[in-house]
C-alpha cells in the first residue's frame, strides 16, 4: 500500500497546505463565489490564491476574439483587463481577503516608478501575503522586456526590494533564457520565481482571412508546452537557491509530481482550470495518492 505523502509546503515563509496554486488570471475567485456561494470557500481548490495581474490604471483588455483552442492547449489574448490599483483595493481586495488561503497579488507596470507605486500600495495591506512581479511587459524607457534582460530585472527588483518586507515572486517569461534573469534577480533580493509564462503565438483564421485573434497574437498555454516548461523549471531550480513555482501544462497529479521532481517547490494550474474548476483540489489529491 502506498503511503499518502505530506503535502505541506513552506513558500517564502508562507505555510501552504499543499503545493498546488492557481496561475494568475486563470481562476476568477470572485465570480466563482458569486456563482457557487460559500461552498467555494469550504472547498477552495488552491493552497494560495494568485490574483489577476493588477496594473496602475484600469485596462479593458484586448479586442475580441480573445481565445483560440488548440488540440492540447489554448492561445489567449485576454490583455490583462482589470480595475486598476484603485479599483482593486476598493472592490476586489475586500472580497479576495475572505478566501481561506494566503493571497498573492500579481502586479505589472511599464516603468520602475509605476511598479514602485503598485508595490508600495499593495505592501501596506495586511491581507496580502506576497507580491508576484509580472515582468513580461516592455519597459517604456528602455524598450526592453524586463523579464528578458538580467540587468533590467535586477534593477527593478533592487528598486522594489527596499519598499516592502513581503516576499517578491518574480514571474519569468519563456521568451528568453530564464536562468541569467533568475540569477540576477536572486542577487537583487527576489524571494522566489514562478515560470513559465505563456509562449507567444498567432493563430490564423480557419476561413483563411488573416489572423484569428483581435490583437493578432496571444499566449499559448496548456499541456502542449509542458516539456518546455519542465526544462526551464529544472534549469532555474538548479541555478538558484530560491523556491520555484512551476507551471505550464499541469493537469494531473502526475504532472505536478514531474514539476516537483524537476526542482519546483510548488506548482500552479492554469489552462486546466477552464475545463475543470476543481482541478486544483483534484490534482492535490492525485499528488497525495501517488505517495
Amino acid at each position: 500500500m502506498i503511503e499518502a505523502r505530506d503535502l505541506r509546503v513552506d513558500l517564502c515563509g508562507i505555510e501552504l497546505a499543499h503545493p498546488v496554486l492557481n496561475g494568475s488570471g486563470t481562476f476568477d475567485a470572485i465570480a466563482a463565489h458569486d456563482v457557487f456561494g460559500d461552498i467555494l470557500l469550504e472547498r477552495f481548490p488552491f493552497s494560495a490564491f494568485v490574483s489577476k495581474t493588477i496594473t496602475p490604471e484600469p485596462r479593458p483588455g484586448n479586442p475580441p476574439p480573445r481565445l483560440w483552442e488548440e488540440t492540447d492547449g489554448v492561445i489567449n489574448s485576454i490583455g490583462l483587463p482589470n480595475k486598476g490599483l484603485g479599483g482593486f483595493l476598493e472592490k476586489d481586495l475586500p472580497r479576495l481577503a475572505a478566501l481561506p488561503v494566503p493571497l498573492i497579488v500579481s502586479v505589472m507596470a511599464t516603468s520602475a516608478e509605476e511598479f514602485a507605486g503598485l508595490v508600495q500600495a499593495i505592501s501596506e495591506r495586511s491581507e496580502v501575503a506576497a507580491i508576484e512581479l509580472n515582468v513580461s511587459c516592455p519597459n517604456v524607457k528602455s524598450g526592453l522586456v524586463v523579464g528578458e534582460s538580467p540587468d533590467e530585472c535586477a534593477s527593478l527588483v533592487s528598486a522594489l526590494r527596499v519598499l516592502t518586507e513581503k516576499p517578491l515572486i518574480v514571474k519569468l517569461t519563456p521568451g528568453a533564457d530564464p536562468v541569467p534573469v533568475a540569477m540576477a534577480a536572486e542577487t537583487s533580493g527576489a524571494d522566489a520565481f514562478s515560470l513559465v509564462n505563456t509562449l507567444k503565438a498567432s493563430p490564423l483564421s480557419p476561413a483563411g482571412d488573416g489572423h484569428w485573434l483581435g490583437a493578432v497574437s496571444g499566449g499559448l498555454s496548456g499541456p502542449t508546452i509542458k516539456d518546455l516548461a519542465l526544462a526551464q523549471v529544472s534549469a532555474v531550480a538548479d541555478a538558484v537557491g530560491l523556491p520555484v513555482i512551476g507551471m505550464g501544462g499541469v493537469s494531473s497529479g502526475a504532472d505536478a509530481r514531474s514539476f516537483l521532481e524537476a526542482g519546483a517547490s510548488a506548482v500552479a494550474v492554469g489552462t486546466e482550470n477552464f475545463r475543470d474548476p476543481e482541478a486544483g483540489s483534484r490534482i492535490a489529491r492525485e499528488l497525495e495518492d501517488l505517495g
